[in-house]
């Protein structure tokens, strides 16, 4: 995985080191201020366009990209670059528009006004507007305010913001020598979106005709969803990987929910495991058998390829479990070699656990239960409380799933009691 990580990394800054270079080929140096704020409206124009691609293809779900780098890394790396490529396009408005206004010796109103004359400008004005709305919700004050449909539904706009913008770009200062290149760009970009967020998604409805056959209840607030369909096995869905789920039922089929995979697939049966804290979670205990579901995926990088050590730590967390317990029952390893460490409140918030002991009893693995309340004196996953547990610690490789912070503290405990951060494999989530 962390090759697939560098590799996209340094796709995405070779890019932008191309199009500086284009930038520094056609550029004319002057010391006219009109010339300069022209010649930083080109740069911060390329970069933005460039940034916008990048941010597409990031969450354009290739399977290659998505498997290798995870599907967490990406959204995080999407949210981070977001940031400024909002700030590149609004700064190559800025700078046109004050580059304009200098060199026709007007105010800014009226260079405004002038401006959105010429062609192509005021879509890509259009496009800005939505761009910064994007960023607007995506801001964590607001994010905390807005249902999770919201939020999804104003990010969509990124991809109308891009096409609306997409004129503007061909029209810009000497830009014709290379308009094909950024054609092509935007092109294969475009083919992505639409063939992996659109055609794959309906094709594998239509393949695998998914429904709900069972709703079993595992524990306060915890559910098993049991599903049935055809050709799962295409699916190629690997323990410890997700799906996104749309229930076709009343107040759930407009939400694609991400849950992971809590047994591998058998046959043509799939289960994931689900715990009630929100309003569509709570709503997913209600489901009635029968009903159709449309599957999306798999996704996420936390899987058995990521492994460089025979033996292999689990850690996980409140529902954290789900994709945990599927990787501990088909891990490969002899005795001994795999151990699982579940994090609880208490003894009655274990999901699973009849099924977790039978696969450790099977196995031969080692099996944990760390229970307390999480602001408790005694922190069973400080480095000293772990090294104890797992005398060999650092010879593990480590999968971690669970909350935010609890990941993030176990992480760091996990660095400062000798583990290598290359194998520490976590994959998180949150809203």
């Amino acid at each position: 995985m962390r090759d697939a990580a560098v590799r996209v990394r340094g796709g995405m800054l070779g890019g932008a080191g191309v199009v500086t270079l284009l930038w520094a080929a056609q550029v004319r140096p002057s010391a006219r201020p009109d010339a300069l704020f022209a010649t930083a409206a080109h740069l911060s124009g390329l970069l933005a366009g460039y940034g916008v691609l990048v941010l597409l293809f990031l969450m354009a779900r290739v399977p290659a990209v998505e498997h290798g780098v995870g599907a967490d890394r990406l959204a995080r790396r999407h949210a981070f670059g977001g940031r400024y490529v909002l700030l590149l396009v609004l700064g190559h408005g800025l700078f046109a528009l004050l580059g304009y206004a200098v060199h026709e010796g007007t105010d800014v109103v009226s260079a405004a006004s002038e401006l959105l004359g010429y062609p192509a400008l005021a879509a890509a004005a259009a496009g800005t507007v939505l761009l910064a709305a994007v960023g607007v919700t995506s801001a964590r004050a607001v994010r905390r305010r807005v249902s999770h449909e919201t939020w999804r539904g104003v990010h969509l706009f990124v991809h109308l913001a891009a096409a609306l913008a997409f004129g503007h770009q061909l029209a810009g200062p000497d830009l014709a020598a290379v308009a094909w290149f950024w054609a092509l760009a935007h092109t294969v970009v475009a083919v992505l979106l639409v063939w992996y967020r659109g055609v794959v998604p309906v094709r594998q409805a239509l393949r695998h005709a998914l429904r709900v056959a069972d709703v079993r209840v595992e524990g306060p607030g915890v559910v098993s969803v049991v599903m049935y369909g055809q050709h799962l096995a295409e699916l190629r869905a690997e323990p410890g990987q997700f799906l996104r789920w749309r229930f076709l039922q009343r107040r759930l089929w407009h939400a694609a929910l991400p849950f992971s995979l809590s047994a591998p697939v058998r046959g043509n049966a799939l289960r994931i495991t689900v715990k009630g804290l929100g309003g569509h979670s709570r709503r997913i205990r209600r489901l009635r058998p029968g009903t159709r579901v449309l599957a999306t995926g798999p996704f996420g990088a936390l899987t058995a390829a990521r492994r460089t050590r025979p033996k292999v730590l689990l850690i996980a967390g409140g529902v954290g479990i789900t994709p945990m317990r599927a990787l501990f029952e088909t891990l490969p390893g002899g005795p001994g070699d795999i151990t699982l460490l579940y994090r609880a409140g208490a003894e009655e918030h274990l999901v699973l656990r009849a099924e977790l002991e039978a696969i450790a009893a099977e196995r031969q693995a080692g099996l944990h239960y760390l229970l307390g309340p999480s602001g408790a004196a005694y922190d069973p996953l400080a480095p000293q409380a772990l090294a104890a547990l797992v005398p060999d610690l650092a010879e593990h490789d480590v999968y971690l799933c669970g909350p935010p912070g609890m990941a993030e503290a176990t992480r760091a405990a996990l660095l400062r009691a000798g583990v290598p951060a290359g194998r520490i494999h976590c994959e998180c989530f949150s809203f």
